[in-house]
């Protein structure tokens, strides 16, 4: 999957908003093949506005994205989806869609005129319906089901994309604490794999222990960036969170824990 010896995805200089108030401002980050990033952040802090650019939805104010090295908006859309796939917020599906047929939109970016429908096709949609254990719901319309069923068959699309880099704006949306798991160690296996992922994440836990490097964002801008153990110290989800805590290791995993203070 490796493309050449740089970053996969870079933001230069970097300025995203929806209006004459930036969200993200001058910001710039690098991520490296292969990686598990992490980006983490109070409300309104510009995480997933960062992400959509990086996935070539928001265009940018100033700066630009390079993917691969090229700026990303002077590629073709359907280029950069068989390099990159993205799952965002609250997707909403065509009313009426199965979880299959939802599923093989995934395969979308690598049909053209002379090549549709393929063996291949059929085999990456089977194995995102299994990976995300959608198997059995397949011939299920979408609408249909609860909601943590509904974040599984877009993350089965999503897989079914096939893409070396994934970008996944808050992936455990409507799961319960057991599926949120199982899906965060789905990722953990397709990096593991080989996959560069780049994921915005509420829970400081989960993130710490999923990541091997962390992005904190606070007002549109980065304010640490590193390893899981470097970023989420009391200091910082102090200063980040306004919450005061104590950060001690995992009894498990030994990754960061936080460990809210009583209020007084």
């Amino acid at each position: 999957m490796s493309e050449g010896n740089g970053p996969v995805l870079a933001a230069e200089g970097l300025t995203l908003g929806y209006g004459s108030d930036p969200v993200v401002r001058d910001l710039d980050l690098e991520v490296a093949e292969g990686e598990f990033t992490v980006i983490v952040g109070p409300n309104g802090c510009g995480k997933s506005t960062l992400l959509k650019a990086l996935g070539r939805v928001n265009p940018p104010v100033s700066g630009r994205v390079l993917l691969h090295g090229r700026d990303i908006r002077a590629q073709r859309a359907k280029a950069v989806a068989r390099r990159l796939a993205l799952l965002p917020q609250s997707p909403l599906a065509p009313e009426g869609i199965t979880v299959r047929a939802l599923a093989t939109r995934g395969r979308f970016p690598h049909h053209t005129l002379l090549r549709q429908w393929s063996p291949r096709d059929e085999e990456a949609v089977d194995e995102a319906l299994e990976l995300t254990g959608m198997a059995d719901l397949a011939g299920v319309q979408v609408g249909s089901l609860s909601g943590g069923q509904r974040q599984r068959a877009w993350v089965a699309m999503v897989l079914a994309q096939d893409t070396g880099v994934l970008l996944l704006d808050e992936p455990t949306t409507y799961l319960d604490i057991a599926h949120q798991y199982e899906l965060l160690e789905l990722f953990a296996d397709l990096h593991r794999k080989g996959r560069t992922i780049v994921a915005v994440l509420h829970d400081l836990a989960q993130a710490a222990r999923f990541a091997t490097r962390l992005v904190m964002m606070s007002g549109g801008r980065v304010v640490a960036d590193g390893l899981p153990e470097d970023v989420v110290t009391a200091r910082l989800v102090g200063e980040v969170f306004g919450l005061a805590c104590d950060v001690v290791p995992d009894p498990r995993t030994r990754t960061p824990l936080v460990i809210p203070h009583e209020r007084p």
